[in-house]
């Protein structure tokens, strides 16, 4: 039997997870915490029967604690809460579905604890990815990802250890603004920004895909995760999203590893990880494609690929810069505060007034991100 905790088991890798739970008889959820959504997250704690149960918001935890007060449930609160389902003990692996930088203290303490960590949570990796892995092998716990770019590639490598890496190719559908210029993106709106062709995701998420943003974190998390420099990684856009990513190795050989997007695939082969079972679902029928095409990103329209790149490059605290300032431009998006090419404005902005710091420590990355925050209010009033 494993036993699986989650943080973020109501948004879209948490409930996947849990659908995968319920196929297999020897997986069995024994801690689960969520942002507000309590309606679901008590739905959830009954049907699983979880020890433990986190809520962000405290009046949220209290009205969940009456909810369940006819079980045994136990019910905890705020960053303490999370942390103590993080590291929950009769856990043996811990399913990082949380979205923001939320997630880097409860994986921290997770790994301390010696959990397996089945990462979706980019930000951990994005911004303190040179903590995460030494600490990770410090402790002999295993980082398995669960992003549907990075699972291909570590399937892709798997049985490859004593083989040296030339690149990894990390594909991208393009979003629904493929081939759209600068111009065209102007006045699109948060409903057109959302419309993904082929994903099914949570609304961060889309948007991060939408301005190829996502793409760029990907790299950053794709360089601590595989232990490769940034111009061994390379984007390209499979708009079909049938091609997952790929690693070309040395000789020039190309390994890819393809599927349906379908992110069931990527969180299973994490939880059994190194091997695979039954799924079910759509499979790809070669016969009836009309191709698989690959082309080069548009990255003078979408500019946030570039800035991810430039972020990895100066190292530091830049990246957290970089993924504080999504986070909030993403934010007031949704909000329709700003419209859809100013996000790419307030990043850039905020990486020209960092002072980068070399070597943060965690403490560092959280006042970091209050930096960008405040800088971002002051950016926007003025």
């Amino acid at each position: 039997m494993k036993n699986i905790a989650i943080i973020g088991s109501t948004g879209s890798i948490g409930t996947q997870t849990l659908d995968i739970v319920r196929e297999h008889e020897d997986l069995s959820i024994v801690a689960l915490a969520a942002g507000s959504n309590i309606r679901l997250l008590e739905k959830q704690a009954r049907e699983f029967r979880p020890a433990i149960v986190g809520v962000w918001d405290d009046d949220k935890a209290l009205e969940l604690r009456n909810n369940l007060k006819d079980t045994d449930i136990k019910v905890v609160s705020g960053l303490h809460g999370l942390i103590d389902v993080a590291t929950y003990i009769r856990s043996d692996i811990l399913v990082t579905a949380v979205v923001g930088m939320i997630g880097i203290r409860p994986t921290i303490e997770a790994i301390k604890a010696g959990k397996d960590i089945a990462l979706a949570n980019k930000e951990t990796l994005v911004t303190a990815g040179h903590l995460i892995m030494p600490l990770a092998k410090r402790s002999g716990v295993r980082i398995l990802p669960v992003d549907s770019e990075h699972s291909a590639i570590f399937q892709c490598l798997h049985g490859e250890k004593h083989n040296k890496i030339s690149r990894l190719l990390l594909t991208a559908s393009g979003g629904p603004f493929r081939g759209k210029t600068r111009e065209e993106l102007a006045g699109v709106t948060v409903a057109d920004a959302l419309k993904h062709p082929n994903w099914s995701m949570g609304k961060k998420i889309t948007i991060d895909s939408a301005t190829m943003v996502n793409k760029g974190l990907e790299v950053i998390e794709a360089k601590w995760l595989f232990d490769v420099t940034p111009d061994q990684i390379e984007v390209v856009v499979q708009p079909q999203s049938i091609i997952h990513s790929m690693v070309e190795f040395e000789d020039g050989s190309v390994k890819a590893q393809l599927g349906t997007p379908d992110m069931h695939l990527p969180i299973q082969y994490a939880l059994y990880y190194p091997n695979r079972l039954p799924l079910p679902g759509e499979r790809l029928d070669f016969t009836k494609m009309n191709g698989i095409s690959i082309e080069a990103p548009d990255r003078d329209t979408f500019r946030g690929l570039d800035l991810a790149y430039l972020a990895l490059t100066i190292g530091g605290s830049m990246p957290t810069v970089l993924n504080a300032a999504n986070e909030k431009a993403v934010a007031m998006f949704l909000a329709e505060e700003i419209s859809f090419l100013e996000i790419y404005d307030i990043i850039e902005g905020c990486m020209k007034a960092h002072r980068v710091i070399a070597k943060p420590t965690l403490r560092d990355i959280l006042t970091t991100e209050s930096w960008v925050y405040d800088h971002i209010e002051n950016m926007t009033r003025g």
